[in-house]
């Protein structure tokens, strides 16, 4: 048996989208099960999204801490952005972010890792990049809105990230799952053996 996520797609007997927002929606599909019977499936569509693990030369991960209104808390978190461009390079998407939010900017990049948010009720894909070699990124910050106007900013050591991972005191998705990346990739075959930056991404197609 290989152990790899593999494309497949049951029948859909009907489908509706009972709530189209802003940037997501909300589909509904009867879907097939493999005992013929049809069971209805709600999930939230999604435009997919990047994510940014900026390490410095002090081995230290670029933070923001943001308010995130459903769960009613502050989180710090790596920077991040919605792929708002159908087909747009995740790469360029990545870089921006860390521009937008941070006015960092980064000349090596690497695909950490990629993954589902969660995929039982949401159909949003993320891919977690590892940028090196950072400076300040040229020209004026980038004007910010909403809760992006309150960020807070902060340069962690890795180890004390994992210890505050584990410790539950850390609970972005992203945050959590690219410093333990980072940590597994170091203790494999290193970072430089990370996939290049343009890596194909099946679940986001995507222009090189």
């Amino acid at each position: 048996m290989t152990i790899k996520d593999t494309p497949e797609e049951w029948e859909i007997r009907a489908t509706e989208t009972p709530f189209v927002g802003n940037k997501t929606s909300v589909r509904t599909d009867e879907v097939v099960m493999p005992d013929g019977s049809v069971a209805r499936r709600d999930y939230q569509v999604h435009p997919g999204s990047v994510a940014v693990l900026a390490l410095d030369g002090e081995d230290r991960v670029l933070l923001i801490r943001q308010y995130r209104h459903p769960v009613r808390q502050k989180l710090w978190e790596i920077p991040a952005g919605l792929l708002d461009i159908p087909g747009e390079n995740p790469l360029h998407a990545a870089q921006r972010e860390l521009y937008e939010e941070a006015h960092v900017k980064a000349e090596d990049w690497r695909v950490l890792t990629d993954l589902y948010t969660t995929p039982g009720g949401c159909d949003e894909a993320v891919r977690i990049f590892l940028a090196r070699d950072l400076s300040e990124a040229e020209g004026e910050r980038f004007e910010t809105e909403h809760e992006e106007i309150d960020l807070e900013y902060a340069r962690v050591p890795v180890d004390e990230l994992v210890r505050l991972v584990l410790a539950g005191d850390l609970h972005n998705n992203c945050l959590v799952t690219g410093v333990l990346s980072l940590v597994a990739a170091r203790t494999g075959g290193g970072l430089d053996a990370l996939r290049p930056a343009d890596a194909p991404w099946p679940a986001r197609p995507f222009a090189v």
